[in-house]
């Protein structure tokens, strides 16, 4: 049984009233959703509260969820509006985008950042995380989101459309935009540092 598959059974469990079902979900995800939530606002206390308010609003409107897409594409995306309404309501604004650097692969996929554990290599790649960090901040929240979505979330290009709520072409677009961008902005630094 696929993942999808697995959670699709658990939410048609809590659709039949097996409460039960749904803390399982809880736990599946509840990281994940946290960590959506830390790139929208800077503190911790604050992403707890997104997260807790995504589970509630996902907990209500599960009687209407059919599957078309899978559930954490759903949650996901119910997770970032919770997230946007939560910093518009409180007047904040977007102070930073807090990624797991180390799951961000190199550009050809074949290394981590992290490969070897030398004092050398470990400042450089804690110099790039904060450079890739600085790459990130650089973007609209469209072309962030959608590159975060795609290199962190390893989501598809169909289930980012659905997250973003716009065409795949547009996904692939913002994608293909953010990653000049970066690639702009790393080529520049490295330039003045080099």
């Amino acid at each position: 049984m696929s993942e999808q598959e697995a959670d699709l059974q658990l939410v048609r469990l809590v659709q039949q009233g097996k409460k039960q079902a749904f803390d399982m979900l809880v736990k599946k995800y509840q990281y994940k959703v946290i960590g959506i939530a830390q790139r929208y606002v800077s503190n911790p206390d604050d992403a707890q509260d997104i997260a807790q308010e995504a589970f509630i609003k996902t907990y209500r409107a599960l009687a209407d969820f059919r599957g078309e897409s899978a559930f954490y594409t759903w949650l996901y995306r119910i997770t970032v509006n919770t997230a946007m309404n939560y910093v518009t309501s409180s007047a904040n604004k977007v102070k930073s985008v807090d990624v797991d650097m180390p799951e961000i692969e190199s550009y050809d996929g074949s290394e981590r950042l992290h490969d070897i554990a030398n004092p050398e290599n470990i400042m450089e790649g804690e110099d790039a995380k904060r450079l890739i960090k600085k790459a990130l901040d650089s973007l609209s929240d469209d072309l962030r989101q959608a590159i975060c979505l795609r290199e962190i979330e390893e989501m598809s290009y169909e289930d980012i459309a659905v997250v973003m709520n716009c065409p795949v072409g547009t996904v692939r677009s913002r994608i293909f935009r953010a990653r000049e961008i970066i690639d702009k902005y790393l080529s520049e630094k490295a330039e003045v540092n080099g």
